[in-house]
């Protein structure tokens, strides 16, 4: 199913761009995101890994080498909350964007409380994620919110 996304053109940059890690285990997945972070701009993605254990290795041996990691919960093998917790060990300063099919509210909060920054659900969300990115890229002192990401779970 196609998606109808606002995507802004950007008429400006930064010198370096955005190290992105992407864990994510779809490879049809996976395409769609770099390209969607390459119409961004300003974003690369350094490294994907389709298996808990792949994205934690990576994270171990390029530790400060990247400043966002995309994870999706459920991989090849293991889940993406492994990953969230890794990334918070390895890059304090890095920004954690669940992206999932499985954002329910109370999933929502916990990876929150593992140290994701955003949670977002792939189905109806993907605007949301493209705007927190976009702010990222514009350095923006704060991006966006999830979509109720300090609403109780239920």
């Amino acid at each position: 199913m196609p998606l109808a996304l606002s995507i802004r053109p950007r008429s400006f940059g930064t010198l370096v761009p955005i190290r992105v890690l992407l864990v994510e285990d779809m490879l049809h997945l996976r395409g769609v995101v770099t390209d969607l972070l390459r119409s961004l701009g300003d974003f690369q993605v350094v490294a994907q890994a389709s298996t808990e254990a792949e994205a934690k290795l990576w994270l171990e041996e390029n530790a400060g080498g990247w400043q966002l990691a995309i994870v999706d919960l459920i991989l090849e093998q293991g889940t993406g909350m492994g990953v969230i917790g890794k990334c918070r060990d390895t890059s304090p300063r890095g920004r954690v964007v669940v992206l999932s099919d499985y954002a329910t509210p109370g999933i929502r909060k916990h990876c929150m409380k593992l140290g994701a920054h955003a949670v977002f659900q792939k189905s109806d969300e993907v605007q949301a994620f493209v705007d927190y990115c976009a702010a990222m890229a514009a350095n923006a002192t704060e991006p966006p919110k999830s979509p109720e990401a300090d609403r109780p779970a239920m």
